[in-house]
């Protein structure tokens, strides 16, 4: 990072980032001290600030009702897949009790002590278990306001010992009903392509899972930074619990739009893999967070479905390539994909296009 100059004085952004890193306090540690203006660190550029107050649009994203016949729902899931890349499921199987209490041990970790939550504080993900707050803080332009939990829960999940133990037992319990809907939705997904229902959990797509959980506390000053700023997933497919407390937004048909809370529903959104995969039949589009103004803090949890065939080669679908329909991305090795991921800021929609032909 090269020195910044901000309002006449030069500071090394660099120098400010690692010292952020260094003390372990995550945002929530900058809220505890008692600020009232963000450090510069977290100043987002002027064509972000902009675009942060989206336009009114009495648009909704779907919401499905997985207790339907299985042709309805596998329709109505392809169709909220081509056209928004989102979709909120209800009667999904997961009681709305667990649902409540996920949410409650992921916020009971993030309130427990600075020096407590400092001991998980770490980049490398060995243990499987990390504290991190933004995890492009190093190559972005601007750091975004939220802290996160992040938890590998598969192929295997980590010692149980390295889990806090404020969100042990739901984190465990959240791993195996993520699991099962998430092959439940990979079948209704690939059916909806016209494929067998296996087609995507073949891919191994069901196997390497990450769960992050984020937190969001009130920022002084919501107008200057994000929570998250506009990305898509890379993976193949993201499920996502939220509070109540909103901030979600998608961009649909260039302009963006609110994913409004509904309590007992999760939110799926199609990632970069399964675009490519389905061969630009499925969406997998921008969202972002806003920064939050509320007193409360707000909680999600996101699990990311990816592939654990890290060294396999993928791309669309030979069943859904043709003379007629060409395929529109070339081939690629997954590790490779991740590694550009990891190397650059969220910003956007570029894997995607670095890959199509």
């Amino acid at each position: 990072m090269a020195t910044t100059v901000d309002s006449g004085n030069q500071y090394d952004r660099a120098e400010e980032v690692k010292r952020f890193d260094d003390s372990k306090i995550g945002v929530k540690g900058l809220v505890d001290s008692g600020l009232t203006t963000i450090p510069r660190i977290f100043v987002h550029p002027p064509e972000t600030l902009s675009d942060l107050k989206p336009k009114p649009k009495s648009v909704a994203i779907p919401t499905i009702d997985l207790s339907g016949t299985r042709s309805t729902v596998v329709e109505q899931v392809a169709a909220a897949s081509r056209s928004f890349g989102f979709f909120q499921i209800v009667n999904h199987g997961i009681p709305v009790q667990v649902l409540d209490r996920m949410i409650a041990s992921i916020r009971a970790f993030h309130e427990l002590p600075t020096d407590v939550k400092a001991r998980f504080y770490r980049r490398d993900a060995g243990t499987g278990v990390s504290f991190i707050s933004n995890v492009d803080l190093f190559h972005s332009k601007a750091a975004s306001w939220r802290d996160t939990l992040q938890i590998r829960l598969g192929p295997t999940l980590p010692e149980l010992e390295h889990i806090p133990e404020v969100c042990r037992d739901e984190v465990v319990q959240w791993n195996l009903h993520s699991t099962t809907l998430g092959e439940q939705l990979m079948g209704l997904l690939s059916e909806g392509l016209g494929l067998d229902k296996d087609t995507i959990k073949n891919t191994t797509c069901l196997d390497a899972r990450v769960m992050v959980g984020h937190y969001y506390p009130c920022c002084p000053q919501p107008d200057l930074t994000v929570g998250i700023a506009s990305h898509t997933d890379p993976g193949v497919l993201t499920l996502l619990l939220q509070d109540h407390t909103g901030g979600l937004q998608i961009k649909h048909e260039g302009e963006w739009v609110d994913v409004k809370p509904v309590h007992g529903a999760l939110v799926i959104n199609i990632a970069d893999i399964l675009q490519i995969m389905s061969n630009d039949e499925y969406k997998s589009v921008e969202h972002r967070v806003l920064a939050n103004p509320s007193e409360e803090a707000r909680v999600s949890i996101a699990v990311f479905f990816n592939p654990s065939a890290r060294e396999a080669l993928y791309g669309p679908f030979a069943e859904l390539t043709s003379p007629e329909k060409p395929a529109h991305y070339r081939q690629f090795i997954y590790n490779d994909y991740m590694r550009r991921f990891f190397t650059k800021e969220l910003d956007g929609k570029t894997l995607t296009n670095f890959y199509k032909l």
